[in-house]
C-alpha cells in the first residue's frame, strides 16, 4: 500500500489513517486536491479492522437530530452544524452508493450485512485509490511544525522526512486499543500548538469484579437484564440491555455504556450492582410465570428444571446462593424456596473491583476542547489551516455507532473544507 514519495507539497495532508482521517483525505481529494494521508502504521485502518468484534458497527440508524444528539450528552450541541452537512443518513448513503449493504441491528445499531469489517475497510481503501490520495504509511509523526505568529501549520515530521502542505488535518484518535496504533500522540502535538486538551480516560470499559461466581460463568449473555448501580445504599442509576458476563467480570453494550459513570462513582467509594435477568416483570409476575414453567415437569429433580428460567450454566449458582437442595423434586419445592430463587434472579448482587484500561477501551474520553473548534467546518480557532477530526475531539459517546458517526461527519467536514480552502 506505500508509495514511494519525493518531498513535495500537497494541497491538504491528513494525519491518521484512521477512519476519519481516511474519509477526510477521500473527501478533500475528491473535491480535486492533491492529498497525502500519512499513517504510523504498515496499513490504513486497524483499528476499524476490530471495530464491533471485526463487524463494524459503521453508524447508529437513528434518523432524528435530536435525539442522536442527546446520546451525546452536554457536549452534543456542538454537532447540530456537523450533522446537518453530513448525518447519519449521508453516511449510509454514503457506503450504499459504493455498493456496501448494511443492515440494522438491536437498537439501531447498523453493520454491514456481510458482518464484515474488512468490507467497510475495503471500501475506503478504493475511495483514497480512486480519488488519487498519495498514502505514506508506516511513516511515524515525530512533530507538527507550526509558526505561532502567522497561525499556521508549516509541515509534517516524520521518521523519514518532513512534507508540507497548504491545509493539514488531524485524525489520529485517543488513547484506546493502543496495539492498532491509537496512542494518544495527537493530543500532545495539539498541546504544544496550545491547543486545551482535556485528559484522556477510557471511556468504554469492561468492568472487573470481586465475584467468582460471575468468572466462573463467563460467556453466558442476556440480552434484557438491568443493571443497577450503587454506592453504599444510594441508588446510582438502572439501564437495561445486553450484558455478557467474562472470566474478570462484565461485558457488553450496557456494561460498556455504563462504564464510565461507574467508574466516576468508583474513584471515590464501593460500587455495588444488582442483576435483573427479568426486568420486564414484577415478582408477583416473575413467580407466576416461574410457577407455571416448574408445573410442567414437577416430578423433575429441581437441578434439572430450573434451565427453563436460568441459563443452565447458572444453576448451581442459584442453588448455592439459596442454599436450596439440588436433588429434592420439584413438586417439594417450598414456596419460600420458590420465592427465594425468584427474588435472586430479580437481585443478582455484584461488586466492582476496577476496570480494565486502556488497552481494552472501546473508546477513550478526553481531547481537544470542543470551543476551540469551528463545527461548521471542523476548523481549529488557532491555526487558520488547521482542521481535526474523529476521537482526538473530547466528545462522550455510547456503544452503539455514535463514535463511528462523528469519525464520519467529522472527517467529511475537515477534507471538504481544507480542500475548498485552497
Amino acid at each position: 500500500m506505500n508509495q514511494k514519495v519525493s518531498k513535495s507539497d500537497f494541497d491538504v495532508i491528513v494525519v491518521g489513517g484512521g477512519p476519519a482521517g481516511m474519509m477526510a483525505a477521500g473527501r478533500a481529494a475528491e473535491l480535486g486536491a492533491k492529498v497525502a494521508i500519512i499513517e504510523k502504521n504498515n496499513k490504513l485502518g486497524k483499528k476499524l479492522l476490530i471495530t464491533g468484534g471485526g463487524r463494524c458497527n459503521i453508524t447508529n440508524a437513528e434518523f432524528d437530530v435530536k435525539k442522536l444528539i442527546a446520546k451525546y450528552g452536554v457536549k452534543g450541541k456542538s454537532l447540530y452544524s456537523a450533522f446537518a452537512r453530513f448525518g447519519v443518513e449521508d453516511t449510509l448513503d454514503f457506503f450504499h452508493v459504493k455498493n456496501l449493504p448494511t443492515k440494522v441491528e438491536a437498537e439501531k445499531r447498523a453493520f454491514p450485512v456481510s458482518n464484515k469489517a474488512e468490507d467497510v475497510w475495503k471500501v475506503l481503501v478504493k475511495y483514497l485509490k480512486d480519488s488519487g490520495v498519495t498514502i505514506i504509511s508506516d511513516s511515524p509523526v515525530k512533530k507538527v511544525l507550526f509558526n505561532k505568529e502567522t497561525n499556521l501549520i508549516t509541515g509534517i515530521k516524520t521518521s523519514k522526512q518532513t512534507y508540507t502542505a497548504k491545509h493539514y488535518v488531524i485524525a489520529t484518535g485517543g488513547k484506546s486499543r493502543p496495539e492498532t496504533g491509537s496512542t494518544g500522540e495527537g493530543m500532545e502535538w495539539m498541546k504544544e500548538l496550545g491547543h486545551t486538551v482535556e485528559e484522556s480516560d477510557p471511556a468504554l470499559v469492561p468492568i472487573r469484579l470481586h465475584d467468582d461466581w460471575v468468572k466462573k460463568l463467563s460467556g453466558v449473555s442476556f440480552k434484557n437484564a438491568k443493571l443497577t448501580v450503587f454506592q453504599g445504599k444510594e441508588k446510582q442509576e438502572s439501564r437495561t440491555g445486553k450484558i455478557l458476563l467474562t472470566h474478570f467480570g462484565i461485558s457488553g453494550p450496557l456494561v460498556l455504556n455504563m462504564s464510565k459513570g461507574i467508574s466516576e462513582l468508583f474513584k471515590y467509594a464501593p460500587v455495588n450492582l444488582e442483576l435483573d435477568l427479568y426486568p420486564d416483570m414484577d415478582l408477583g409476575t416473575l413467580d407466576k410465570h416461574f410457577l407455571e414453567l416448574l408445573g410442567k415437569a414437577l416430578n423433575k429433580q429441581v437441578k434439572n428444571n430450573l434451565g427453563s428460567i436460568v441459563p443452565p450454566k447458572m444453576i448451581s449458582t442459584i442453588l448455592q446462593f439459596t442454599r436450596i437442595n439440588p436433588e429434592i423434586t420439584t413438586n417439594n419445592l417450598t414456596k419460600t424456596d420458590r420465592m427465594k430463587i425468584v427474588r435472586l434472579i430479580k437481585v443478582l448482587p455484584m461488586s466492582v473491583s476496577g476496570f480494565l484500561g486502556e488497552e481494552k477501551a472501546v473508546v477513550t474520553s478526553g481531547g481537544v476542547v470542543l470551543n476551540e473548534i469551528d463545527f461548521k467546518t471542523m476548523q481549529s480557532k488557532l491555526y487558520s489551516n488547521l482542521y481535526l477530526a474523529g476521537d482526538i475531539l473530547n466528545f462522550d459517546r455510547p456503544s452503539g455507532g455514535y463514535s463511528l458517526q462523528i469519525c464520519w461527519t467529522t472527517g467529511y467536514l475537515a477534507g471538504e473544507n481544507a480542500a475548498k480552502s485552497n
